[in-house]
């Protein structure tokens, strides 16, 4: 009988590629559950407030707004909070307005112009009744970049009477000009401010997003306190070129029917005071 040759078994040799993929992927889980464990305990104060709503009519997106706002707020404890309103949030009960998610409202921001001859529908009666229910109130300006400045300066010159212990007229910018370059933007803009300034005896007040500020104001018009809007969801103090921080739209007050924007402001009460009119 012929003598067969047994073939020994190799053995199977594990690929290096498929080591490293095994070896990456567990890292990235890792990380992945780290990060996740540090979200939750960073934001544990806000997702205890998220999971405290106990009636159905509370939609989740409403719970999400509503979580953040407290975030902040309670990040900012140190801090004065605002809010601000136009014709948008329709008729408002004054009496009944006193605080976000807790926080108390002390100050408010109310639109009186636009252009070169838009009045506010509600302005009249939103700065009555925020003088007669003890708000620091501020009027501002929505600013068209295609129509003339001097113009819109003297729409708002025109309504607006400011008192004292009010803000300093506000100037609000946020688009481009369609017809005109950006440095004669930035000429309108300061022609508008001088004539307020002059007008009024104090600097006014300038609002913008972030971005924008940073591109085309932050330069050119130091010396301005400045009122920026971002709300990104992980930003979560106010910086320190930034007097006030309007960080949501979405906030649901007692006395609006509509969502309105909560800002913080970079000081205490009574630094806030001295930012006022004072005469």
């Amino acid at each position: 009988m012929a003598k067969t040759t047994r073939k020994t078994p190799t053995r199977r040799r594990t690929s290096k590629k498929k080591s490293g993929f095994i070896s990456a992927k567990i890292i990235f889980i890792l990380v992945a559950f780290f990060a996740f464990s540090f979200g939750v305990y960073h934001y544990r104060e806000a997702l205890l407030f998220y999971f405290s709503f106990k009636t159905n009519k509370v939609y989740k997106e409403d719970k999400v707004a509503k979580a953040r706002i407290f975030q902040i707020l309670s990040n900012n404890k140190d801090k004065v909070v605002g809010f601000d309103v136009s014709q948008f949030q329709g008729e408002i009960n004054w009496s009944e307005i006193d605080s976000v998610e807790g926080f108390k409202l002390d100050y408010v921001f109310i639109r009186a112009t636009a252009g070169s001859d838009k009045l506010d529908s509600r302005f009249e009666e939103n700065w009555s009744n925020a003088r007669k229910h003890k708000f620091i109130r501020g009027a501002y300006h929505y600013y068209r970049p295609n129509e003339n400045s001097l113009e819109q300066a003297k729409n708002f010159i025109n309504n607006v009477k400011l008192r004292k212990g009010d803000f300093p007229p506000v100037l609000d910018i946020e688009k481009l000009p369609e017809s005109q370059s950006v440095d004669s933007l930035k000429v309108g803009l300061k022609r508008w401010l001088i004539a307020v300034e002059n007008h009024y005896k104090v600097k006014p007040i300038i609002y913008s997003g972030e971005k924008y500020y940073e591109d085309f104001l932050k330069e050119e018009f130091e010396g301005y306190t400045f009122w920026i809007a971002n709300y990104n969801f992980w930003v979560e103090g106010i910086k320190d070129d930034w007097q006030f921080w309007q960080f949501t739209e979405k906030a649901r007050i007692n006395g609006v029917s509509e969502n309105v924007d909560i800002n913080i402001y970079n000081g205490s009460l009574k630094m806030l005071f001295y930012l006022t009119v004072s005469k």
